[in-house]
């Protein structure tokens, strides 16, 4: 098979070689391709055949629903590892021995003070606002008071920035929370693993011992196994494109919480329970809005259904859709709206309109379960994922910075006027 590719163009052949990733993926070379053709360029919006850059970190096959980090399946990950260790993984390539992984969990516990200051700035967002948008504000605020660049040549001040965001997002996260709910700012217990601590700042009451569920933390422990990372989606794109200006990790970090924040992107878990809350509203007929999802002329859109990358089943939703039916049977929870999502879970599964056109439930619909029952609110539905999200984000700025790749940079192909005299303002 040649590994070249040929273009012809006005009579003209240009050839542009053929890379070959670990998993046989192919993709044709085009960074000269508007100087050999003199200004010829692609055009690909939303980007769904360009590759931008090369990456070891994330493995995703949409048509057989394989997703990998660095190699290890999605599935033993999430049956055999836990959060911190996954993170190590993304971030530095391997997994941790026990020594590694201990020094690294220490000196997380070491960086988790956050400065007083913060909370000044977090005093001044109303309880009304989206905790997206208060969790990017905290998050690019970092900068002010890390203001030193990271020198992504010195290794031990890579390792000392992504341990410092790693410790101190969490505890964002958590005021994020109880700003929200009105509770006291809460800092860790040393004491705790580190998905133990973020549920303890997360819900411990100000008059009462908290006291550790092992259902609650493995649940947790597996969402955010599942969301650390998935290729180049639209906030990694962000992170890595933002950081090839060479802004600062946290700034970087910043922008993807933004563009998480978007309903097609990690704001599909908040729109799923929504959906779910205003079909209880309704009546609860699974049937009936079943029906108006498959009418083309009925604006109903059934959300948590599908997705773009996966042509199959996405494989983190046949792993959290066991552990939803876990912990909804373990924890005794009766809702009503965990009793439509089932139902619709069930029709969607059988009806052969959603199987044949592969829609089936997506990561989204089954973390917004679990959210649900855990008692995390919706609007933070989208911050847990970004928790979650955080060692992938970092993993992806690392590799970028590293591979000292090109500040990003698109072309367009210009559609608007031609030249035009400019008029005085008395003649218009």
């Amino acid at each position: 098979m040649s590994d070249k590719a040929t273009l012809e163009y006005n009579g003209e052949k240009y050839e542009f070689p053929v890379i070959t990733g670990t998993e046989n993926e192919k993709a044709i070379d085009i960074k000269t391709l508007r100087a050999a053709t003199g200004g010829l360029t692609t055009i690909d919006p939303g980007y769904k055949n360009t590759g931008s850059c090369k990456s070891e970190i994330t493995f995703l096959d949409g048509e057989k629903g394989i997703l990998r980090y660095r190699g290890y399946s999605i599935e033993e990950l999430a049956e055999k590892a836990d959060f911190l260790e996954v993170a190590y993984l993304l971030i530095f390539g391997e997994l941790p021995n026990t020594e590694q992984l201990t020094a690294f969990h220490l000196d997380i516990k070491n960086e988790s003070h956050v400065d007083e200051e913060m909370k000044k700035i977090l005093d001044a967002f109303p309880k009304s606002a989206h905790p997206m948008g208060v969790l990017s504000s905290l998050t690019s605020a970092l900068v002010a008071f890390n203001p030193v660049s990271v020198n992504v040549t010195s290794k031990d001040a890579m390792y000392g920035a992504i341990v410092r965001i790693l410790a101190k997002f969490p505890v964002l996260v958590a005021w994020t929370m109880r700003k929200k709910k009105g509770l006291p700012l809460d800092y860790g217990d040393d004491e705790l693993g580190y998905v133990e601590n973020i549920h303890k700042m997360m819900f411990k009451k100000p008059t009462k011992e908290y006291v550790k569920n092992k259902i609650v933390i493995d649940a947790l422990d597996k969402l955010l196994i599942l969301h650390a990372d998935h290729e180049q989606n639209c906030s990694t794109s962000t992170v890595r494109i933002v950081g090839s200006s060479h802004a600062g990790l946290f700034a970087s970090l910043s922008s993807g919480i933004s563009a998480l924040w978007g309903p097609l992107h990690g704001g599909a878990n908040q729109a799923v329970l929504e959906m779910l809350e205003a079909i209880v509203a309704d009546g609860g007929d699974t049937k009936k809005y079943m029906a108006k999802a498959k009418d083309k002329s009925d604006p109903f859109r059934l959300m948590g259904f599908g997705h773009r990358v996966y042509k199959n089943f996405d494989p983190r939703a046949k792993i959290i859709k066991k552990a939803a039916d876990e912990i909804l049977g373990d924890l005794g929870i009766e809702d009503p709206i965990l009793d439509v999502a089932k139902g619709l879970e069930k029709e969607a599964l059988e009806d052969p309109y959603f199987v044949d056109r592969k829609l089936y439930p997506n990561v989204d619909f089954y973390s917004g379960v679990i959210y649900r029952a855990l008692g995390i609110p919706t609007e933070m539905f989208t911050v847990m994922f970004a928790l979650g999200r955080l060692p992938g984000w970092i993993a992806q700025w690392r590799e970028m910075r590293l591979n000292n790749e090109p500040i990003g940079r698109p072309r367009q192909v210009y559609t608007g006027e031609n030249y035009r005299p400019f008029v005085d303002l008395a003649l218009r």
